[in-house]
């Protein structure tokens, strides 16, 4: 049995299928027999429902396949015969087909002949184009390589003659620049740098852009050109640097324009201030070099240095330090001279332009957004400068401890270089060297020490308040020479800072602590218990003590405040709060005595009421001797003064006089004001008030006014209380009718008038003590509660029931203190009185 044919792309089977549509429309030619038309289309669809068959139609028939099963299938003879059956039937079949279009293909090799011809036509015709292509070209070819041949000598000819003519002027200004460099040397005169560099930069320029090298006389004259180019850079680097050192302004241009000539004006610059940078970097790490420091006896200590550990040498501490101050001395100087060099350097770029181009030489140097040549040597300065402050500060116990107590010489240099700085660069429409950033930067350089000097100041007046006030020994009291010791330690602190605003300012932070702490520990040595208060035996100890700390802690108060006087308003606040706190644990100390006395004293005066001045008769007005009460009053006084006032002011005229107010002298002032207001207010209360009552009262007035002004305080300087007092005094004594238009009343308050008043008036004209019926101490507490607007509303009421009961009987008259007191309480109420005034 033959074995089909290997599959192509596409099976004989599967291309006969395209066959299929256009045989069975096309018509059937006559000669074809009457069967064709069936069978035509039969073949292909009987193979497509042939189970073996149907393989054939498959794009995807492989023969190996379609073999391998059919021998596997056990009837191979069966399916061979049934292949050649189906051949059979396809040649058939394309018999058929071929007889049905032989007119079609007879036609169709018809057609064929015909194209054979014209392509024979078309070949020769062909062939003769190609023969008068071949004749044109050798007839062009010659004319072309002559061309091509000149062109080539014209285009080197005229390269050559560009060449030549470079080359012409790069030696013309060859030529030029020697006889400028003869002429200087010839005369003796000083050469023209930027005329040179000019010429150089020419030259140079020339040569690159047109490619001149390798030229032999060109080689020969760059050798020389570039000789001169080195000697013009050195020179003009001498004029710059020179200029810079010296701030001469012309020099400075002078070699910045030279460098500009020769192209190469933003490398300098930047060459300039790198050295420069490194120069500043260079003098503070030497300056503060922990190895030089810790070496003993390098670097200008000498013999006697440091040792290695950071502390100095038996009997070298001395000249250590020197050297260490001096090589900051000299690194501060360095650096002021570096600063004012490189910004002269700007100053001299942002005002000098290129006579040619009118261009601005600081913005060749500088882009928009950079920063200023200052800003950048300011800042490695900076840098370098903490960052060896901070080494010194951790490396070295020796130089930490030099530094730190010495900080404000150390602030000052700083100070001092920001100054210097500031005077050298203070030139109208110019930029400042360093810029108040930068100021603070190198503030914030040393702040390490400056927290370490701060700790150590608080450290040093702690251990003295310490020292002098134990917190383990409450009774003990310290002398004048401790407290003496403590003021002058706080002068000596405030006076090593004085020069420097802000650092005085932290410092007083600082002292301000030590106060508060000083504060806390007097208070907690004030004795508070009834031994304290005590008035009528002799000063006890606990009182001693407690006046001991109060004239400690005054002078501590007025000496600070006296040192704080001649600072700055902002320093003075700074301290404020803690000088108030020793003020007022020196009136904590002595307060409640004074308020114990201040109390007797009232009790004293409230027994007036105990006296008769309602009396009539000449025996009492001409009794010469003091009331009772008074008598009272005035030994009190003296036992205050002889027990307690002469140890509290020993000194207290003198000091009156002098014009400096103590606590103590305040207190007492207060006192004395107190007993004056308070004895004219009941005073004023006493009713019944005879005529004798009256002289009686005066006396006492006298008396009064006699025993405050020699044992508690000069009455002439207690203001509105005295005025009051010598006003009440004659004001008793005018008839009703004058009271109105008397000038006492201006220094009277509205409610001692108004409560005279009522003892001039009926009984049934009640006071405001009387309608509802207090005590008199009572209202008189109500009465230290209470404004004159207030008060005044309680005359009033008393005033509406008197007019009340007038009514009520029947009368059509009042009392002439009636009216007289509605006339001065509104009057007298509706603006601040002077007797209000101090």
């Amino acid at each position: 049995m033959a074995s089909p044919a290997a599959p192509s792309s596409a099976s004989p089977l599967h291309r006969l299928s395209t066959f299929k549509s256009s045989s069975i429309t096309t018509p059937t030619s006559t000669t074809a027999p009457p069967s064709t038309t069936t069978t035509s289309a039969s073949p292909l669809d009987a193979f497509a429902r042939d189970p073996i068959l149907s393989a054939f139609l498959s794009p995807s028939f492989s023969s190996t396949s379609f073999s391998s099963a059919a021998l596997s299938s056990g009837s191979p003879a069966s399916t061979a015969e049934k292949l050649h059956q189906a051949i059979r039937l396809l040649e058939n079949q394309l018999r058929s087909e071929v007889l049905s279009r032989h007119t079609d293909l007879l036609n169709q090799l018809s057609s064929l002949n015909h194209a054979e011809h014209a392509l024979s036509t078309v070949r020769s015709a062909i062939s003769s184009l190609q023969s008068s292509v071949r004749l044109v070209r050798s007839e062009l070819s010659d004319p072309y390589k002559s061309i091509k041949s000149k062109t080539v000598q014209l285009s080197n000819l005229h390269r050559t003659t560009e060449l030549l003519q470079h080359t012409i002027r790069a030696l013309r200004l060859s030529k030029k620049l020697r006889d400028l460099l003869a002429a200087s040397e010839a005369d003796r005169e000083k050469l023209d740098l930027t005329k040179a560099a000019q010429l150089h930069c020419e030259i140079i320029t020339m040569c690159k852009e047109y490619e001149l090298t390798g030229i032999d006389v060109i080689d020969e004259e760059l050798f020389w050109v570039n000789e001169v180019g080195e000697k013009l850079r050195n020179e003009a680097m001498k004029v710059l640097e020179g200029g810079m050192e010296g701030l001469n302004q012309a020099q400075v241009g002078t070699g910045l324009q030279v460098f500009y000539n020769m192209g190469e004006l933003k490398g300098t610059v930047e060459h300039l201030v790198n050295k420069y940078k490194n120069m500043g970097v260079k003098s503070v790490s030497v300056a503060l070099d922990m190895k030089a420091i810790s070496g003993g006896g390098g670097a200008g200590f000498g013999p006697g240095g440091i040792r290695g550990s950071g502390t100095p040498q038996i009997g070298g501490g001395v000249k250590a330090r020197d050297g260490l101050w001096q090589r900051i001395g000299t690194c501060m100087d360095q650096l002021h001279s570096i600063v004012v060099a490189v910004w002269h350097l700007q100053r001299v770029l942002s005002k000098k332009r290129d006579p040619f181009t009118h261009v601005l030489l600081l913005d060749e140097v500088i882009q928009e957004g950079d920063p200023m040549l200052t800003d950048r040597v300011w800042e490695a300065l900076v840098k370098a400068f903490a960052s060896q402050m901070k080494s010194a500060f951790t490396a070295s116990s020796f130089v930490k401890e030099i530094f730190t107590m010495g900080y404000p010489k150390l602030l000052s240099m700083i100070e001092n270089l920001l100054e210097r700085i500031s005077r050298d660069t203070d030139v109208k429409g110019v930029l400042p060297a360093i810029s108040s950033e930068g100021k603070d930067q190198i503030a914030a350089a040393i702040e390490i020490f400056q927290t370490s000097f701060l700790a150590l100041c608080l450290s040093r007046l702690s251990d003295l308040v310490n020292t002098v006030f134990p917190v383990s020994s409450r009774g003990s009291v310290p002398s004048k020479e401790q407290i003496s010791r403590i003021i002058s330690r706080i002068q000596e602190e405030i006076e090593a800072v004085q020069m420097d605003g802000r650092l005085t300012l932290l410092v007083l932070r600082e002292i301000g602590k030590v106060l508060i702490l000083l504060a806390q520990r007097a208070e907690y040595q004030i004795s508070t218990g009834p031994e304290a208060r005590q008035i009528s035996d002799p000063a006890t100890s606990a009182q001693l003590k407690n006046f001991a700390l109060c004239q400690h802690l005054q002078e501590i108060y007025t000496r600070i405040s006296l040192m704080i006087s001649g600072l700055p308003t902002l320093a003075a606040d700074v301290l404020s709060p803690s000088i108030g706190t020793i003020y007022g644990v020196a009136c904590d100390s002595v307060t409640s005595l004074f308020q114990a006395m201040v109390d007797r004293l009232e009790s004293c005066i409230l027994q007036i009421h105990d006296q008769n001045f309602g009396v009539l008769g000449m025996d009492a007005a001409m009794d010469n001797n003091a009331s009772p009460y008074m008598e009272e009053l005035q030994k009190c006084i003296l036992h205050f003064r002889k027990e307690f006032l002469s140890r509290l002011l020993p000194s207290s005229a003198n000091a009156t006089t002098a014009g400096t107010e103590t606590i103590c002298t305040r207190l007492v002032r207060s006192m004395a004001s107190r007993v004056l207001i308070f004895f004219i207010r009941h005073a004023s209360l006493v009713r019944p008030l005879s005529e004798s009552g009256k002289l009686r009262l005066a006396r006492d007035m006298a008396e009064l006014e006699l025993a405050v002004g020699q044992n508690l305080f000069p009455v002439e300087q207690l203001g509105a209380p005295y005025r009051a007092l010598r006003a009440f005094r004659p004001l008793i004594f005018l008839e009703t009718s004058q009271l109105g238009a008397s000038p006492l009343l201006q220094d009277l308050p509205p409610s001692v008038i108004l409560h005279h008043l009522y003892s001039r008036g009926p009984d049934e004209l009640q006071s405001p003590l009387q309608r509802n019926k207090l005590t008199y101490l009572q209202y008189s507490l109500w009465l230290d509660s209470q404004g004159e607007d207030q008060i005044w509303k309680g005359f009033k009421a008393t005033l509406d029931d008197y007019a009340v009961k007038v009514r009520a009987r029947g009368d059509k008259e009042f009392s002439p203190v009636y009216p007289l007191m509605l006339q001065l309480g509104s009057s007298l109420t509706e603006k601040p009185h002077a007797s209000q005034k101090r």
